[in-house]
């Protein structure tokens, strides 16, 4: 096979520096999503008159509840022999550290992020979010559900250039070698899914442009775990495998905790649809 073919990948991960400080594009990339939803959900806010005062909050509760869902996820449902199984184990979780075998503790950043844990996380946070701030539970949702796509895409992206989440091997002449890790041609699942997430925010932005009376229903944020979990059980088929107790599964752990999402998002479209009927 003849490696010429295929895209030889091997960014380097820090994007620019500052000073002595790296930045890598993996961050920039988380930055540049969170800050697209940023600006998208504050233009929702506006077109629906909800006060300032009840937007100030969502950016904070967003965003913990997405980290720390992500981290957790990561680590209970991928890596709970490690991260369950001592206290300075269990303090990695928390912490953007790792001990090392010497016992000194190095700084290395959250290395492992869910996002299904992120996402459920991430409910509970705007539910909290709801109660203190008085905005309706399923409006808060549905607003978030409409621009969330978009940061989805921003982080896989930023997951290709750390070349993790890798495909499996193909011959097709768009094929990555990722350099980094092996000579092999492998599906860039990682774009694959970043140009789905990417469509996905339009098809929601088109719904809600057509069909705004349907935010606080519940079919916006439907919609869009709907799409995003029905796509994440399939794109499944093109990635290696994370972690060594996948490889007897018929379904791997991305899998199995995409289909109740799945479920519960066509569960919300309905919900959504029947609702607006109801009120016409």
């Amino acid at each position: 096979m003849d490696s010429l073919l295929f895209i030889h990948w091997n960014p380097d991960v820090v994007a620019f520096s500052i000073f002595s400080f790296g930045v890598r594009w993996y961050s920039l990339c988380w930055c540049i999503g969170l800050l697209s939803v940023f600006l998208l959900e504050q233009r929702l806010f506006k077109e629906q008159r909800i006060p300032d005062e009840k937007f100030d909050p969502l950016f904070l509760y967003s965003f913990l509840g997405i980290l720390i869902g992500a981290r957790l996820g990561h680590c209970i449902f991928y890596e709970p022999e490690y991260f369950l199984t001592s206290w300075s184990h269990a303090l990695e979780m928390i912490l953007p550290m790792k001990q090392g075998a010497d016992g000194a503790w190095h700084f290395t950043g959250y290395t492992g992020l869910a996002s299904h844990g992120g996402t459920l996380m991430f409910i509970v946070a705007l539910w909290l979010y709801s109660r203190r701030t008085e905005v309706p539970f399923l409006t808060a949702l549905d607003n978030i559900a409409i621009v969330t796509p978009i940061c989805a895409a921003a982080i896989r992206l930023g997951n290709l250039m750390n070349s993790e989440i890798i495909g499996k091997q193909t011959d097709m002449p768009w094929g990555f070698i990722f350099e980094r890790i092996d000579q092999l041609p492998r599906h860039p699942s990682q774009l694959y899914e970043a140009l789905a997430y990417l469509l996905f925010f339009f098809v929601g932005w088109w719904f809600y442009r057509r069909r705004p009376e349907r935010v606080g229903t519940g079919f916006f944020f439907g919609l869009c775990i709907f799409l995003i979990f029905t796509f994440r059980f399939f794109i499944e088929y093109t990635k290696e495998v994370q972690v060594d107790f996948e490889n007897n599964m018929l379904f791997n752990m991305g899998q199995l905790l995409s289909v109740p999402f799945t479920l519960a998002g066509a569960y919300f479209i309905w919900k959504g649809i029947k609702t607006t009927e109801d009120h016409a």
